[in-house]
């Protein structure tokens, strides 16, 4: 009796010793330099509480006796990924017309299982834009509190909508008169809404500015919002210091959204010449989802998404893909942006690959993840790993300059300086 106890209290010792741990070092094969790309051999590492104090090579830094040591040595390290798209809330595996009927409980569960997903997945900070209830925002705050573990979220609350627009409930029988929580017409109405969903706790907004591929009777290319309702919504959330993002896939649905001064687009589907030139006078952010499609191609059907669906992404996933090539050549401010929750949750990194295969160099897709990321949010201690920055921490087995596929598989995550994943 007396071992066994004896065990249980050294693995708990174990177990808790990173919670107790106030200084780290941690070592490494290399990191990467993500604004300069260049590949750092030898790295070591010293964090303390949950930011990185100093940097050095290997047998050049003085340790303090009190530091956990954690040697990587056959891993390359790089800045905690940052997805600036997903929705927590939703599994794509599940039957695309029952999930709509899901309560709010019931999503607030899923979204704490793929919050957690996420972070191992080495996401370490995720946008989430919208989610019905105020459910993520809940998550957010119990993720903060330490009472899960997932990713440091930005999340918009209820998506903002026209009367019957993409993230209003389409799928209700007209006599339950179901409306969306986030459903605003007109320039004060919107107005209101953002500032009801800042009350609840939203620390970023949504507004759909077209129709969209996951609604019912919308069509993708089509303006919803006007140019004054969408600058109505832009102001309010930056005189409340956030930022907004606009669900945009139609080409007069972009512009408008990039004139009333929207910070990120998302999707942008259908992109002309004079988009990409306002994006570029503007330093509008783009963030394109252009993995997902494959998975909604292969699975969708099975998935009960109807007909109508699959077919609004057939009509987009060939047109997104070639706005994202000429974007990227246009040299337009380009962040990572998954959908996920349109694929599987933790499967974030297999957009890396596909950001390469359609125009991006691999610094270029991991700079979408990173320093671009951190620069929409506004963020100065967060998308590097640098002296003074928050001791958010991946580590994957190969090089991804040369391999960037190996993104998809990482293998240490440390947020906060708090050790998740090992």
């Amino acid at each position: 009796m007396k071992k066994a106890l004896s065990y249980s209290l050294c693995t708990f010792a174990l177990l808790c010793g990173q919670a107790l741990a106030n200084t780290t070092v941690l070592n490494a094969k290399a990191y990467i330099d993500v604004e300069s790309g260049q590949r750092i051999n030898n790295p070591s590492l010293l964090i303390k509480d949950n930011r990185i104090i100093k940097i050095a090579k290997q047998g050049e830094l003085q340790i303090p006796t009190d530091a956990q040591v954690i040697t990587l040595d056959d891993k390359t390290l790089l800045p905690g990924l940052m997805d600036m798209h997903v929705h927590l809330t939703g599994d794509p595996s599940d039957n695309f017309l029952a999930a709509q009927n899901y309560s709010i409980p019931r999503k607030t569960v899923k979204a704490v299982k793929n919050a957690h997903t996420t972070l191992m997945a080495g996401f370490t900070t995720v946008r989430n834009l919208g989610s019905p209830g105020y459910s993520v925002i809940a998550v957010r705050d119990a993720i903060n509190a330490q009472e899960v573990s997932g990713p440091r979220i930005y999340s918009a609350g209820n998506a903002i909508s026209i009367t019957g627009g993409h993230c209003d409930d389409n799928f209700s029988a007209p006599e339950k008169k179901s409306v969306a929580a986030g459903v605003a017409d007109g320039p004060w109405a919107v107005r209101a809404k953002v500032r009801e969903n800042i009350k609840y706790g939203a620390n970023t907004i949504k507004i759909c500015a077209t129709g969209g591929v996951f609604s019912k009777g919308t069509k993708v290319g089509v303006q919803q919002f006007s140019e004054q309702e969408l600058q109505a919504a832009a102001e309010e959330a930056h005189l409340r210091g956030l930022i907004i993002a606009a669900h945009a896939h139609g080409t007069n649905g972009i512009k408008a959204a990039i004139r009333a001064g929207i910070d990120s687009i998302e999707h942008c589907s259908f992109m002309d010449d004079e988009a990409i030139s306002l994006a570029m006078k503007h330093g509008t952010y783009l963030s394109c989802d252009i993995y997902n499609t494959e998975y909604t191609l292969a699975f969708g059907e099975a998935n009960g998404v109807p007909e109508e669906n699959i077919n609004k992404e057939k009509q987009v996933s060939k047109a997104q893909r070639e706005s994202f090539r000429r974007a990227v050549k246009a040299g337009l401010n380009m962040v990572f942006g998954s959908d996920a929750a349109i694929y599987p949750h933790g499967d974030n990194g297999k957009q890396f690959s596909r950001m390469v295969q359609f125009g991006m160099t691999p610094l270029q897709a991991i700079q979408a993840a990173t320093i671009n990321s951190a620069t929409l949010l506004k963020r100065t201690d967060l998308g590097k790993i640098s002296e003074g920055y928050l001791a958010d921490i991946i580590a994957v087995d190969d090089d991804p300059l040369r391999n960037i596929a190996t993104l998809e598989n990482v293998s240490f995550v440390m947020k906060d300086g708090k050790v998740y994943k090992q």
